[in-house]
């Protein structure tokens, strides 16, 4: 059953209750024989999940960790011998089958340490072995774009999720932060703007018809995160 979490005024609300909230959801959740439990956030581009997904890291502590799947974009060297560095970011400009095998390891070896990749924003490239999920970590938080597509490879990283969670948010804040984001890290407004256009909002689309297939959705529109989650 879907449950929204509306984060809301003129009643205040304080960010660590959403917090509190959502871990005491985590902290329900059955463990199989691994031990770990598996959260997926998705969202549009620029929804907040990132930030949520750290958030809630830290709001859990110690044996929680995040592992985002912006680590599994292909490089743009392969995406340019495709064919695809001018759609990069869409769904096929991902390895969603190398990012499925790696929650599957997660679940099926914890007293080992796992390595995982992450995303440099400063060089728009994936980095390998980034970030590391040890034998003490039972809590696993991981967000993206495209944890409810269907298809062979989004369906598999969907079956490795506990459970799995939307973030929706006003489109118009989206897109403001879209827009800052690409010019922070080199695109003219211009360019931004036309990114968003063609790239970013085609795949909000294509996000937003697939909420159905979460447990929970949880409009944070009015959410203001505490800084240390940015």
């Amino acid at each position: 059953m879907r449950t929204v979490v509306s984060v809301t005024r003129p009643a205040p609300i304080v960010v660590s209750s959403v917090e509190t909230q959502l871990t005491a959801l985590v902290r329900e959740l059955p463990r199989g024989t691994s031990g770990r439990v598996i959260v997926g956030i998705s969202g549009s581009p620029g929804s907040g999940k990132s930030t949520l997904a750290r958030a809630l890291v830290r709001a859990i502590g110690p044996g929680a960790v995040y592992l985002p799947m912006d680590g599994f974009h292909l490089a743009d060297e392969q995406l340019s011998r495709e064919g695809l560095l001018e759609r990069k970011g869409a769904p096929d400009t991902f390895d969603a089958f190398g990012y499925a095998r790696l929650l599957e390891t997660v679940r099926a070896r914890p007293r080992h340490t796992i390595y995982a990749p992450d995303f440099d924003r400063r060089l728009e490239q994936p980095l390998a072995g980034a970030r590391a999920i040890e034998p003490r970590d039972d809590i696993i938080v991981t967000e993206g774009n495209y944890l409810m597509l269907p298809g062979e490879a989004w369906s598999a990283v969907r079956r490795q999720l506990d459970t799995a969670w939307h973030v929706v948010t006003d489109p118009a804040v989206r897109q403001r932060r879209l827009l800052a984001r690409h010019e922070t890290f080199g695109k003219t407004p211009d360019a931004a703007r036309q990114w968003v256009r063609s790239v970013d909002e085609p795949n909000a689309r294509l996000i937003e018809a697939r909420e159905g297939a979460a447990d929970r959705i949880l409009d944070l529109t009015e959410w203001v995160p505490d800084p240390e989650s940015d």
